[in-house]
């Protein structure tokens, strides 16, 4: 009896132990964050389904964090701001999901969010949010459209808002003592500036010049004092989507222009955009900046949702590390490195791919160019379906991101039970195979999921072999494969020629080529030593037009080229007047 029982426990810790390894605490994470996203009901009547996540609300409360989401019915809870569990308030929640939503911590005893997508609003409030039960107080605030609750340590209450291509962000403040209601008048704080503000320019690349751009999402952090004024331009569905930032001494302003702008930005890379967020402070002190990324392949509303971590230097300049901002990065509970780029580089750029089937158009070549807007779709969804990468020469992998692609999914709103399933095995020389990640147990929604491999793997090979996915097609996005090559980084940028035009908000940049490099990150900023905006650039072409600069700024510009063995050392840096 007592070897039977020992064989029945033996049997059982055989069965858990994919789920275990596939929940094992992983020391960093990469953009777009990997959350079971809600389906969209928002163009339902259309038939348009696809998955989307925006503007989120992060807010710490009682030493854990829950992130709002716009038209998601209900929010996420986490407590290391790295796993996320979703919860489902009901009844208690906006039938429509929430639009643009804003929270607040007031000390740590309740919890404050609205969101109505109506505008017209109450605000919600409750002391268990993990519970999902909330209350309205009993009064209503009208023509709010991105609202930002926010309550100073006095006690203090306000409401800003904002989403528009005409009017500017706005603020008044509230009774927080009498139910929240408007004390005073409504004042207009800043608008756009496009003129003297190139990144505030509309359009993909900030190219289009005849529509405004909008300003929105109002977010307001307090620190040493000073009050942060966050804001989003020009456009959600475009790629240099940025959240800017305006400073004062109170918070109805007057408020000043950052010369640091925008603080959150990433135009380039596998996927662009770090708009419309929130701004919160996590795990050991570390500012953490969320915000909403593009990923217009159903259409143009799909987003994703993205975090950086956050900085205020020593002259009170609040600024987001961006650069090699969908690389994996240390998360937010490792010591002394929250937030930093990992080093580990992309094997999988431009690598020869093949597969099982493919619809026309839609080979395995979209798995591996670094445009999420390509994918790979196969002709069969079922457990015969694989796709292999090759890189070419043998390289240590350390991580793997597999993003799936809403293919004609038919699905809306929230479904329980959705999981993804299969393993990725690797190989050196193509005949002998070993099992990298097991997802073939797995009863998690992860369609950005993001895999730390335990024990990293010197590898030429890696072979994706589809199990189950809870949509009615196959079809991936990206298999991003993380980790050192065995060839040497690239030699520094020696040639190096930033020109602004006569418009001063634009700027050419042209380098000689460096052998072997992948890709370069431009870097640039207000100071020699805060070269704090990066954009990323693959391929060979060694010119680039950026479109983002303030007219009355002077900028300090430097280049950097990278491989998958590593990164050189960064060019001089070039003033530009």
């Amino acid at each position: 009896m007592r070897r039977l029982i020992t064989n029945l426990l033996l049997a059982l810790l055989c069965l858990a132990s994919p789920l275990l390894a596939q929940d094992m605490r992983m020391d960093t994470y990469c953009n777009p964050l990997n959350v079971d996203y809600t389906y969209m009901i928002y163009n339902s009547s259309k038939d348009i389904s696809y998955r989307s996540g925006a503007d989120p609300a992060v807010v710490e409360f009682r030493g854990e964090y829950y992130m709002f989401v716009t038209r998601t019915h209900g929010y996420w809870h986490s407590t290391d701001l790295q796993n996320w569990n979703f919860i489902n308030p009901g009844e208690n929640w906006y039938p429509q999901g929430c639009n643009a939503p804003a929270a607040h911590n007031y000390k740590d005893s309740v919890l404050y969010v609205c969101g109505d997508p109506s505008g017209v609003m109450s605000v919600l409030y409750t002391d268990n949010p993990k519970s999902g039960n909330w209350k309205a107080t009993p009064a209503i605030i009208t023509n709010l459209q991105d609202p930002d609750l926010f309550l100073d340590d006095d006690g203090s209450a306000y409401m800003f808002w904002g989403s528009s291509n005409k009017w500017p962000i706005r603020g008044m403040k509230l009774n927080k003592n009498h139910r929240f209601i408007q004390e005073g008048e409504k004042l207009e704080l800043f608008n756009l500036d496009p003129e003297k503000h190139g990144w505030e320019r509309f359009g993909e690349n900030h190219a289009d010049t005849v529509l405004g751009g909008y300003i929105e999402g109002p977010w307001l952090t307090k620190h040493n004092g000073r009050y942060y004024m966050q804001y989003a331009a020009p456009g959600t569905q475009f790629n240099v989507y940025a959240d800017g930032v305006y400073v004062a001494d109170h918070p109805m302003g007057p408020y000043t222009y950052q010369k640091h702008n925008p603080i959150s930005y990433k135009p380039g890379g596998y996927i662009n955009g770090a708009g419309h967020g929130s701004t919160v402070l996590g795990p050991g002190g570390q500012y953490w900046h969320f915000g909403s990324m593009a990923l217009p392949i159903n259409m143009h509303w799909e987003r994703r949702l993205c975090m950086f971590p956050t900085y205020f230097d020593e002259d009170g300049i609040m600024y987001c590390d961006t650069r090699f901002g969908d690389y994996p990065r240390y998360a937010p509970t490792v010591p002394g490195k929250k937030g930093e780029f990992r080093g580990w580089m992309l094997l999988s750029y431009n690598k020869p791919a093949r597969c099982s089937s493919a619809v026309e158009g839609h080979t395995a070549a979209g798995l591996t160019d670094e445009n999420c807007k390509t994918y790979w779709l196969a002709s069969s969804n079922d457990e015969t379906q694989w796709v292999e990468i090759d890189l070419q020469a043998p390289a240590t992998v350390n991580a793997i991101q597999v993003n799936y692609n809403d293919y004609k999914s038919d699905m809306y709103g929230r479904y329980p039970g959705l999981r993804h399933r299969y393993t990725i095995e690797g190989s050196v020389d193509g005949i002998n195979w070993t099992r990298l990640v097991n997802r073939s147990n797995s009863f998690k929604d992860t369609p950005h999921d993001y895999v730390e491999l335990e024990t990293p793997a010197r590898v030429r090979y890696v072979r994706y072999k589809n199990i189950h996915v809870p949509t009615p097609h196959l079809s991936i996005s990206a298999i991003r494969i993380f980790g050192l090559g065995e060839g040497k980084a690239p030699a520094q940028v020696k040639t190096f020629d930033p020109r602004r035009h006569e418009d001063r908000r634009d700027i050419t940049l042209t380098w000689k080529p460096v052998k072997g490099a992948q890709g370069y990150n431009i870097l640039w900023g207000i100071a020699p030593d805060k070269l704090y905006s990066s954009w990323m650039v693959y391929g060979d072409e060694c010119r680039h037009l950026m479109k983002c600069l303030s007219t009355d700024q002077k900028y300090y510009f430097a280049i950097e080229a990278f491989n998958e063995n590593g990164v050189s050392q960064i060019s001089v840096v070039k003033e530009v007047k």
